[in-house]
């Protein structure tokens, strides 16, 4: 327990000796808790130092062991000093890298990584989108225009079928766009995933989290673009992203084929399937797609139903006549 203190294994079963046995002497100590004389008095040596043990004032020439009410509550005093101290030296660097990430930031705007109109924009997000190997995360504020998601439909199907997953995040209100949830389903139907939720961080599109594309000026996106490559820039990207990411909501899954509940013949053998207590996995297999597919059906037939768990879908899918 006193080694967090700072204490050897050895300089603990002296000071507890000294303090079970005060009138030993150190031969004594020595011989009992198994020590040579060389080890006891380098254990007193180290007691000494962390100022536990002082001179016995009864027994001239030997040590007595401070009281732990005294000597062990200020050595804590002292290791909470010393941790204050280092909280507030990590304080200070955190600070210097934020300042350092941000005089990064201006350099870069200032040395050709600031991308002023559209133009500009668009052709760096091409090569973005050309070099991307693994994801292309986007967040998109707003309600989307048609052409611009037609504009994305080439740039997406291309990185899609290089295996590139796309994650796109809007806000609810697109949900009301027919436009947009026929985007949504076309991206859903070739692997990319949508969600929404009632607000979103500001634009940004994220390519292999190594670079990001942020606007100049949030309110006024057509002002121009900054390219962020630095890490601590890029950290803080990707936390925001997630956070919103994972308290969103799938939009859609596939289009719907049966007028009455809307589920296609894959969803009601899925519903089926699971409402059976198979896994996801094990359905998947029955059904010949990924447990990943899976998720995303579920998700889906959740939102229809206003389910808030798949429980309360299976229950309420069942109400519908659904099963």
């Amino acid at each position: 327990m006193l080694e967090a203190l700072g204490l050897s294994s050895i300089a603990c079963q002296v000071y507890q000796a000294l303090l079970d046995r005060p009138t030993d002497d150190i031969d004594a100590l020595a011989a009992r808790i198994r020590l040579t004389p060389g080890q006891f008095h380098d254990a007193l040596d180290e007691l000494g130092t962390l100022m536990l043990i002082r001179a016995s004032v009864e027994h001239p020439g030997r040590m007595r062991a401070v009281d732990p009410a005294v000597g062990l509550a200020d050595m804590v005093a002292r290791q909470e000093a010393d941790l204050a101290a280092r909280q507030a030296a990590l304080a200070a660097s955190r600070a210097a890298v934020t300042r350092m990430v941000a005089d990064r930031a201006e350099h870069h705007a200032t040395h050709g990584e600031r991308l002023l109109g559209l133009d500009a924009i668009h052709r760096r997000l091409e090569l973005m989108g050309r070099a991307a190997t693994r994801e292309v995360l986007s967040s998109q504020p707003g309600t989307q225009r048609p052409e611009d998601l037609t504009a994305s439909r080439p740039a997406d199907a291309e990185a899609l079928a290089r295996g590139v997953a796309i994650r796109t995040l809007y806000q609810d209100s697109n949900r009301h766009q027919p436009h947009a949830a026929q985007y949504a389903h076309w991206l859903l139907g070739r692997g990319g995933e949508v969600r929404t939720a009632p607000t979103v961080p500001q634009r940004v599109v994220i390519v292999d989290r190594t670079e990001a594309l942020v606007p100049i000026d949030p309110d006024d996106t057509r002002k121009g673009a900054l390219h962020v490559t630095e890490p601590g820039i890029l950290t803080a990207l990707l936390d925001l992203y997630e956070q919103a990411w994972n308290t969103a909501v799938p939009l859609g899954a596939t289009a719907p084929d049966d007028p009455v509940s809307g589920l296609t013949p894959t969803e009601r053998d899925l519903l089926r399937l699971l409402g059976t207590g198979l896994t996801d996995d094990t359905a998947g297999q029955r059904l010949g797609i990924s447990s990943r597919t899976v998720g995303r059906h579920m998700a889906s037939i959740m939102e229809r139903l206003n389910a808030t768990s798949r429980f309360e879908a299976g229950i309420k899918a069942a109400q519908h006549g659904w099963l």
